[in-house]
C-alpha cells in the first residue's frame, strides 16, 4: 500500500513538474517580438526569436509583429496653395522598431494605426497646403511624399514606429469639379470636331468643284472632238455620195428612191393615197433607161396591191 501510494505521490509529482515547465517555456518567432509581462509589468523585451523561459502563472507574454505592417488611410479631402479643392488616397507602411515603446505609447496595432492616421493626415495638410494642384499632380509629387513621411515618422518615433513609405495612391479633384471639367473638355472636343466637319465640307466642295470644272472641261472637249469627228463623217458621206452621184446618177437616183421607199412604205399604219402612175412610182412602172446610152434597167416587179 506503501509503495503504491509513494508511485502515485510521485506521478503527481511529475506531472506538476511537467505543467510547471510547460507553463514557463515559450517560443519567439523570427518574425515577432516579445514582452514578458509581471501583473501588468514589463520584465523584459525579447528580440531574438528561439525557446525561451518564464515564471508560470505569474508572467504573461504579449507578441508583436516584427514584420512591415500598412495603413490604408481613408480619401480626404484637402485643400491645395492655389485654393483648389483636391480629394486625396494615400496609405503608410510601418514597423515596430523598439516594442517597449510601442507598448506602453499604444499597446496594440489598433491603437497604433488610430495614431498614425491622425498623424499622416495632419502632415498631408501642412504639406500639400503649400503646394499648388500642379505640383502635387505632377512636378513635385516625390518631394512632397518626402517631407509627409520625414514628418510622420517624426512624430511616429514617440510610438516605437518607423515610417518605410507614404505614398499618395490617388489626387483628383472633387466629384463636382470633375464633371466640370469634363464637361468643358467635352466643349473643346466638339468643337474641335465642328472646325474638322467645317475644313472637311470645305474641302469636298473645293474637291467637288474642282471635279465639276474639269468633267466639264473634258465634256466639251469630248463633243468638240465629236462634232469634229460627225462633221469629218459627214463631209466623207457626201463626198463619197457626190462621187457616186456623178458616177452613176441614174443608180443614184434609184439609190435614193429605194431609201424613200422604205422610209415612206413601213408598216406603221399610215395610209398613202398617191395616183400609181405618179412620179413617186416611177421606179415601178416601166423601164428607165441608164444614162450615157446604157442599156435599160430591168423593170422592177409591181407592187402589191395598197391596202
Amino acid at each position: 500500500m506503501n509503495g503504491t501510494t509513494l508511485r502515485t505521490g510521485l506521478l503527481i509529482l511529475v506531472g506538476l513538474v511537467a505543467i510547471a515547465l510547460y507553463a514557463s517555456i515559450f517560443i519567439v518567432q523570427q518574425t515577432q517580438y516579445a514582452l514578458v509581462l509581471r501583473f501588468g509589468a514589463v520584465q523584459s523585451a525579447i528580440s531574438e526569436p528561439g525557446l525561451k523561459f518564464k515564471l508560470p502563472l505569474v508572467d504573461n507574454v504579449t507578441y508583436f509583429e516584427k514584420r512591415v505592417l500598412d495603413l490604408d488611410l481613408p480619401v480626404q479631402t484637402l485643400l491645395s496653395a492655389d485654393r483648389q479643392n483636391l480629394e486625396v488616397d494615400a496609405f503608410t507602411r510601418y514597423r515596430i522598431v523598439d516594442p517597449l515603446r510601442f507598448y506602453q505609447a499604444v499597446g496594440s496595432i489598433p491603437l497604433a494605426n488610430q495614431r498614425l492616421s491622425s498623424f499622416t493626415n495632419s502632415a498631408m495638410r501642412n504639406v500639400l497646403a503649400s503646394a499648388s494642384r500642379d505640383a502635387i499632380v505632377r512636378t513635385e509629387r516625390p518631394q512632397l511624399m518626402d517631407r509627409i513621411q520625414e514628418d510622420v515618422n517624426r512624430q511616429a518615433t514617440s510610438l516605437g514606429i518607423e515610417m518605410i513609405d507614404v505614398r499618395l495612391t490617388r489626387v483628383d479633384l472633387p466629384n463636382a469639379n470633375s464633371q466640370a471639367v469634363y464637361k468643358r473638355m467635352n466643349t473643346e472636343r466638339e468643337r474641335e470636331a465642328a472646325d474638322l466637319r467645317a475644313n472637311g465640307n470645305q474641302q469636298a466642295q473645293t474637291i467637288r468643284a474642282r471635279a465639276e470644272r474639269e468633267a466639264t472641261v473634258i465634256r466639251a472637249e469630248a463633243n468638240r472632238q465629236a462634232e469634229e469627228l460627225r462633221g469629218q463623217g459627214d463631209a466623207d458621206r457626201n463626198r463619197i455620195l457626190a462621187e457616186a452621184f456623178g458616177k452613176d446618177p441614174e443608180f443614184f437616183a434609184f439609190y435614193r428612191s429605194m431609201q424613200a421607199y422604205e422610209a415612206g412604205l413601213k408598216g406603221t399604219g399610215t395610209r398613202l393615197v398617191i395616183s400609181p402612175d405618179s412620179e413617186f412610182f416611177r421606179y415601178f412602172n416601166g423601164s428607165v433607161s441608164r444614162p450615157n446610152g446604157g442599156a435599160p434597167s430591168t423593170p422592177a416587179p409591181q407592187p402589191a396591191p395598197a391596202q
